[in-house]
C-alpha cells in the first residue's frame, strides 16, 4: 500500500480561551509528538489548525487538544473538516493574522507558578530572585496588554527589548516560554527602584528588595508596586505601624487584608498559626486565582487585633506573583497587605501618581519600571453555604466571560450602580464582567470606570451600540449613560439583582428572589431594599417587602446607623433611651418628612440592630454595622414571630417592629439579642416564601443581594427553606451585593428585549 494514500488533513478552528496559555506552543508539540505536519496560527482570539498526516494519528491529536490542553487553557473546537492534504514536511506556527470578525477572550492576570518559582529559588537558575520571573503558564496579562492580538508590541513589555537568552527562548516552540509575550530577565526586564523620601534611590532590584524587608521590618508603611496596582504594605503584627496606616489612610475600622508567607506542603503552615481555614477555604487559597479568604481567625494568633477589629474573620491570601514571594520570604512573617488607593477609588497604580497621592500614608515606595495598564484589585471570597461566593471580581478572575441564555441583536454596555461598580460588556451570545472598578464619588474613580469602558470595547473589538443603566437618577453611571447619546435602557435597582442571581440559573422559569440590601431606587420612587420579587427576568412583581420607615437625614443612615435605629423607634412609637444623640430637631424634620425617605431596606434595619445593642453607632465602612453584629451574635436563638399582613396592591408586608423591645433588652448579653436578630429575619423570609406559594403556586426560591454576604443569615434562611419543601438557589459565579447589578442589568436587557 502507497503511504501517501494513508495521509488525510484535517482543518480545525478552536475558540474560548486559548489566548496567552501557551495553547500555539502546546499544538506544536502535540503535532510533534503524533508524527503530523501542517501550521497553527492565531487569528485574533481563535486558533486555526491544519494539520496531516495518519487517521489515527489525527484523531489522537483532536483528542488531545481538549484533554491535554494547558492548565490555564479553555479550548473549544468549533470545527474539525477534512480538507486536501499538502504533503508539507513539518510542523509551524505562523505568525498571528487579524480576522476580520474577532473572536476574542482575554486572560485575566495569572499567579506564579511552579516551574517559575522553582527557578526563582534556585542559585544556579540566570533568574534566580527575579521578580519578574514568568511563562506562558503564568505572569501578568489583562494588566498589560494594550491591545490585540497578544503580541508582546501590543504590552506594556513593548519597550523591554529581550536579550539574545531571552530572544532564543521566546522563538523556540520546544520551551515552554515560547512567545510568553511578558518574558524577561535581569538582562533585559523590568527592575525595582526603591524610594525612601529625603534619601538616595535605591535602584538595583536586589538591594531595592532588601532595602523594602528592612523599612518593613523596622516598623514602616511601604507602598509595593504589584500585578494591578500597589499595596500598602506593613507587618501584620505590628499595632504601632497598624495603628499608624490606620490613623493616615485613614482607615479607622475597615479589615486589612493579610498575605501570608508560603510555607508547608500545602504553602498554608503560615495561614494556620493564625487562622482555621476549612477544607474548602484552603482551597480557595490555593485557586490559581489566588484570592483573598475571608477565614476565621485563631483565638491565639501573632496578628494585631487591628487588622479586623470586632470581627472574627480575616482576609487571608498567598503570595501570587515573584516579587511578593521574595519579599514575604525574606520577611517571614504576615504582612498586611491592603490596596494603595484613596477611599472608594480604584487602586493606584502609576509610579509618580502613587508618591504624590499617599505621601501621608506610606513611609517607603517600592516601584518597579513594568508599566501597568490598567487597575485590577484583588478578588474577594467567602465560603458560604459549602461553597466560595465571589465579594468583589478582580485580578485572576476577571475580565470574568459567560455564556448568555439567547444571542442579542446588538452589542449592550452595562454600567452596573454606583457603589462596588462594574461594568459588563455583552454581545452576540457573551458577556464580560470587568473586575472591580469602585465606588464612583471621586473624579478618578470615573476616570478608571470610562478607561474600563473604553478598553472593553477596544479589547474584544466590539462597540457597543447601546447603554444599560441603573434606573435611579442620581448615580454616576447613570448620569454618564445619558451624556453617552446612545439608546438608553433603565434597570431597577432590585431587578438587576433578582436578573443576576437569575442569570446563573437559566434553567429556572419561575423565580421567587429575595432581594435584599441597603437601598435602591424603587419602582415607586421610595428606596427598596427588602423586596421579594415574583417572577423572571423582565417580568419582576414586587409580592413582599418590609414595613417601610422614613429614614432622617437620607443618604446620612447609611454612615451613621443611629439614625435607622431612632427611625425604628419614632415610627413604632418606642422610645430609645440609650439614643448618643439630641435628636429633637432631628424628629421635628422626621416628622414633617425633610430628607427622611421612606425605605424598605433590610440593610438599614441590620445598622439599626447594630445601633440598638450598641454593636456599632457610626460606620467608617459600608456594611460595618451589619458585619459587627453578625461577628458578635451566639448560637442560634428562639426567634421572634414577626406579623406578616397583607399590604397596598397585594404586597405581602413584614413588620419588624416586635424585634425592638429584644434588641434594646439589656438584660440579655449582645451576643443573644444579635442571634435572635438573625433567626427572626430568616423565619420571617421563610414565611414569606410559604405565605406566597400558597397564593402564587409553585417556584423556585433565590436569595440576592449584598445582605445575603451574611453567612449567619443566609445559611439559616437556606435550611429553613429547605424544610419548608422549596428550592432555593444562590449565586456563585457573580457577586450577590452591587459588583453584580451589571451583569443582572444585561440580563433583565435580554429578557426584556
Amino acid at each position: 500500500m502507497d503511504p501517501a494514500h494513508d495521509i488525510e488533513a484535517k482543518l480545525l478552528l478552536l475558540g474560548g480561551r486559548v489566548q496567552g496559555v501557551g495553547f500555539r506552543p502546546f499544538v506544536y508539540r502535540l503535532a510533534q509528538r503524533f508524527g503530523l505536519a501542517g501550521w497553527v496560527i492565531n487569528r485574533t482570539g481563535q486558533v486555526e489548525i491544519f494539520a496531516e498526516g495518519p487517521p489515527s494519528a489525527l484523531a489522537q491529536f483532536a483528542h488531545a487538544l481538549i484533554a491535554e490542553a494547558p492548565p490555564l487553557a479553555r479550548p473549544e473546537i468549533i470545527s474539525n473538516h477534512s480538507v486536501a492534504a499538502q504533503a508539507l514536511a513539518s510542523f509551524a506556527i505562523l505568525p498571528s493574522e487579524e480576522s476580520a470578525r474577532p473572536h476574542i477572550h482575554v486572560p485575566p492576570d495569572y499567579f506564579a507558578c511552579d516551574d517559575c518559582l522553582r527557578e526563582l529559588r534556585d542559585p544556579l537558575d540566570r533568574r534566580y530572585r527575579y521578580p519578574f520571573i514568568n511563562c506562558t503558564q503564568c505572569g501578568p496579562r489583562y494588566t498589560l496588554i494594550a491591545r490585540l492580538p497578544y503580541d508582546r508590541p501590543n504590552t506594556t513589555m513593548a519597550g523591554f527589548t529581550l536579550c539574545p537568552d531571552c530572544r532564543q527562548e521566546y522563538e523556540n516552540p520546544a520551551d515552554r516560554r515560547f512567545h510568553a509575550e511578558p518574558i524577561a530577565c535581569p538582562a533585559c526586564g523590568p527592575s525595582l527602584r526603591f524610594v525612601s523620601p529625603g534619601d538616595p534611590a535605591v535602584a538595583e532590584t536586589g538591594a531595592a528588595l532588601a532595602a523594602c524587608v528592612a523599612a518593613l521590618r523596622a516598623g514602616g508603611i511601604a507602598a509595593v508596586k504589584g500585578v494591578g496596582g500597589y499595596h500598602l504594605m506593613c507587618d501584620a503584627r505590628d499595632d504601632v505601624a497598624l495603628a499608624r496606616l490606620r490613623r493616615n489612610k485613614p482607615r479607622p475600622h475597615k479589615p486589612l487584608a493579610v498575605m501570608f508567607p508560603w510555607r508547608g506542603p500545602d504553602g498554608l503552615d503560615a495561614v494556620r498559626e493564625s487562622a482555621a481555614p476549612d477544607p474548602q477555604e484552603a482551597r480557595l487559597l490555593r485557586d490559581p486565582s489566588r484570592p483573598i479568604v475571608l477565614v476565621t481567625k485563631r483565638a491565639e494568633t501573632t496578628l494585631s487585633a487591628l487588622i479586623a477589629p470586632g470581627l472574627e474573620e480575616i482576609g487571608a491570601f498567598l503570595p501570587y506573583s515573584p516579587l511578593h514571594h521574595l519579599l514575604l520570604d525574606a520577611f517571614g512573617a504576615p504582612l498586611v497587605a491592603t490596596s494603595a488607593n484613596v477611599r472608594g477609588e480604584p487602586v493606584l497604580t502609576d509610579n509618580t501618581e502613587v508618591e504624590a497621592r499617599l505621601v501621608r500614608v506610606a513611609e517607603t515606595f517600592l516601584h518597579h519600571n513594568r508599566p501597568i495598564e490598567r487597575p485590577a484589585d484583588d478578588p474577594v471570597f467567602r465560603v458560604v453555604a459549602g461553597r466560595p461566593r465571589p465579594i468583589r471580581l478582580g485580578r485572576g478572575i476577571a475580565p470574568l466571560e459567560l455564556a448568555l441564555p439567547s444571542t442579542l441583536r446588538r452589542p449592550v454596555l452595562a454600567v452596573g450602580g454606583h457603589m462596588k461598580n462594574t461594568v459588563a460588556l455583552a454581545w452576540d451570545d457573551r458577556v464580560v464582567v470587568s473586575p472591580h472598578i469602585g465606588d464612583l464619588d471621586a473624579p478618578r474613580s470615573l476616570a478608571v470606570f470610562e478607561q474600563v469602558v473604553a478598553d472593553l470595547q477596544r479589547l474584544y473589538g466590539v462597540r457597543a451600540e447601546g447603554i444599560v443603566c441603573d434606573a435611579h437618577p442620581g448615580y454616576a453611571s447613570t448620569r454618564w449613560a445619558i451624556r453617552s447619546g446612545l439608546p438608553l435602557t433603565r434597570v431597577f435597582h432590585h431587578h438587576a439583582h433578582a436578573s443576576a442571581l437569575a442569570g446563573e440559573h437559566p434553567e429556572v422559569r419561575r423565580w421567587l428572589v429575595f432581594a435584599w440590601d441597603g437601598v435602591g431606587y424603587g419602582e415607586d420612587g421610595t428606596l427598596w431594599g427588602g423586596e421579594a420579587l415574583l417572577g423572571r427576568p423582565g417580568a419582576w412583581k414586587r409580592a413582599a417587602s418590609m414595613r417601610p420607615f422614613h429614614l432622617p437625614g437620607g443618604e446620612r443612615a447609611a454612615r451613621e446607623p443611629w439614625r435607622s435605629a431612632v427611625a425604628l423607634c419614632w415610627e413604632a412609637g418606642i422610645e430609645w433611651r440609650a439614643c448618643p444623640r439630641d435628636t429633637a430637631l432631628l424628629r421635628a424634620a422626621w416628622g414633617n418628612r425633610l430628607n427622611a425617605p421612606p425605605s424598605s431596606a433590610v440593610g438599614r434595619l441590620f445598622d439599626a440592630a447594630a445601633a440598638l445593642t450598641g454593636v456599632n453607632l457610626e460606620s467608617s465602612f459600608e456594611g460595618q454595622g451589619p458585619t459587627m453584629l453578625e461577628a458578635v451574635a451566639g448560637e442560634a436563638a428562639e426567634p421572634v414571630a414577626l406579623p406578616l399582613a397583607p399590604g397596598g396592591r397585594g404586597i405581602a408586608c413584614t413588620d419588624w417592629a416586635p424585634l425592638l423591645p429584644v434588641l434594646m433588652d439589656d438584660a440579655r448579653s449582645v451576643a443573644e439579642r444579635a442571634a435572635v436578630f438573625h433567626e427572626s429575619l430568616a423565619h420571617a423570609l421563610a414565611a414569606q416564601a410559604r405565605h406566597l406559594r400558597a397564593r402564587h403556586g409553585e417556584f423556585t426560591v433565590g436569595l440576592g443581594g449584598g445582605v445575603f454576604q451574611n453567612r449567619i443569615l443566609t445559611e439559616r434562611a437556606l435550611a429553613l427553606l429547605a424544610a419548608a419543601g422549596f428550592d432555593a438557589r444562590l449565586g456563585a459565579t457573580i457577586p450577590c451585593n452591587d459588583a453584580g447589578i451589571g451583569y443582572g442589568q444585561v440580563i433583565e436587557f435580554i429578557a426584556a428585549a
